[in-house]
């Protein structure tokens, strides 16, 4: 079954309150953020609706709050994909998909990197399955979309800031529904 743009827009109604893994954030607040966060660096549309939409996993397979603390991974960056597949692209699937591994893989790469991930992100990087090795970073740099992912990366760890101000639901619904259209008539 493919979520609609309306099923998305229920999602964030119902379950956007949710908290954003012990962040200060809400789930929504910290999709908004993201999605912001790519319009600023002027990604296309298809980045921006993956940076929107990375962590609808959660709001379809809620596991509870905080869920790492209690020592599980949702595997949430795969768990959408299938609902996804249908009507998006891989220009946004794939940054999705490997968003948890671009955390992994820019622990490996950036020496800075680790000291600035929130709690709970070094929590979900150790049940994901911790730091890179160097070959398996190079692996992954060579992916298609890995570059993708490891802005969107970045954008997720800065969206956890209580009070943002932000573009609505309806801004990022009108960009994902744009992805949508050209993906149809592709």
């Amino acid at each position: 079954m493919a979520l609609s743009l309306s099923d998305i827009r229920e999602l964030f109604e119902h379950h956007g309150s949710l908290n954003y893994g012990g962040e200060q954030v809400s789930q929504l607040e910290h999709a908004l953020q993201c999605g912001a966060l790519a319009e600023k660096e002027n990604a296309g549309d298809e980045l921006v609706a993956a940076a929107f939409l990375h962590d609808i996993g959660h709001l379809l397979n809620r596991r509870g709050p905080t869920p790492t603390a209690r020592g599980v991974d949702d595997l949430h960056q795969f768990f959408a994909l299938p609902f996804l597949r249908p009507v998006l692209p891989d220009a946004v699937l794939e940054p999705i998909r490997l968003h948890v591994d671009a955390k992994r893989c820019l622990c490996a790469i950036d020496d800075t990197y680790f000291g600035k991930l929130s709690p709970d992100s070094v929590r979900s990087l150790n049940l994901q399955g911790g730091i890179f090795s160097g070959e398996e970073a190079k692996a992954f740099l060579s992916k298609p979309h890995a570059e993708g992912a490891l802005r969107l990366r970045r954008w997720d760890d800065l969206a956890k800031v209580a009070n943002t101000v932000t573009p609505d639901v309806d801004h990022y619904l009108g960009v994902v529904e744009r992805v949508m259209e050209r993906r149809a008539v592709a």
